[in-house]
């Protein structure tokens, strides 16, 4: 799903006529996908350093660290302690992502249906979570015991709800039918 100028075009004719796009330029694109993973709850020191690794084999990429603002005492978390890793997708690597994430992750999600409309916000984004990072096909299924999940947020440029839903449709995102209906 390489979103080249062609696919824009096709995106810009599929939109224009629903939101009143006078230039290309208009169109909703993707800007970026975010992969957000807490750490806070793990105790075991080997969990902590097992989801940079499944991290980077998910996304191609690195992930960054991300530590606490400020300390909160009923949490027992200090200024300075890792609280999770995020990862920023953008370019190539973001449409191969969201392509995987499409055709081949969500398809292997125990007992999906769709994914939800009331997870996109009114300028256009979608966050989805994930419960179980083992629907990659890049993370080997032997260690089941540790699983973690995490969130997937998709930027647009898209204006409000309704243009974000138009698009993501385009895309091919497959949202549950019955809150289609209502």
């Amino acid at each position: 799903m390489e979103l080249t100028k062609d696919k824009a075009k096709k995106t810009f004719t599929a939109l224009k006529g629903d939101f009143g796009l006078i230039n290309s330029m208009q169109a909703p694109k993707l800007v970026k996908v975010v992969l957000s993973v807490g750490i806070g709850s793990f105790k075991d020191p080997k969990k902590k350093e097992l989801v940079p690794k499944r991290l980077a084999q998910i996304t191609g990429q690195k992930p960054a660290l991300r530590v606490a603002r400020e300390s909160i005492a009923s949490f027992k978390l200090r200024e300075g302690d890792p609280v999770g890793y995020q990862v920023t997708l953008r370019g190539a690597r973001m449409n191969n992502f969201v392509d995987k994430l499409l055709n081949v992750a969500l398809p292997r999600t125990k007992d999906f249906r769709g994914i939800s409309l009331k997870a996109m916000d009114d300028m256009g984004n979608y966050t989805l979570g994930i419960k179980e990072h083992t629907i990659f096909p890049e993370v080997a299924d032997e260690e089941l015991k540790d699983v973690f999940g995490l969130a997937i947020t998709i930027v647009t440029t898209a204006k409000n709800k309704k243009e974000a839903k138009a698009f993501f449709d385009h895309l091919g995102f497959p949202f549950k039918k019955e809150e289609e209906k209502k």
